[in-house]
C-alpha cells in the first residue's frame, strides 16, 4: 500500500505543476475595448473551442478533475 500511495503522491505533484503551468499560459478574460466595437466576432472568437485557448481550457478542466479525485483518494485514510 505504501508503494501505491507514493506513486499517487508523485502523480498528484506532477498534476499540480501541470495545472499551474496551464493556468499561467491562459489569456485573461478581459476583452478590453475590442468587444465594444465588435472585434470579438472574428474567426478566433467564433471558433474559440478549436483554438489554443480552447485546448488550454479543456486541459485545465481535466487536470482539475484529476487533482480533486487524487486529493480525495489520498486523504481517505485507508493507507494506515
Amino acid at each position: 500500500m505504501d508503494i501505491l500511495r507514493t506513486i499517487l503522491t508523485v502523480i498528484f505533484i506532477l498534476i499540480s505543476l501541470f495545472l499551474a503551468v496551464v493556468i499561467l499560459m491562459q489569456e485573461g478574460k478581459s476583452a478590453g475595448l475590442g468587444a465594444i466595437s465588435g472585434a470579438a466576432d472574428t474567426y478566433w472568437g467564433k471558433n474559440k473551442g478549436r483554438s489554443m485557448e480552447g485546448i488550454l481550457v479543456k486541459l485545465t478542466r481535466a487536470a482539475v478533475i484529476l487533482f480533486l479525485v487524487l486529493a480525495v483518494v489520498l486523504n481517505l485514510g485507508i493507507w494506515s
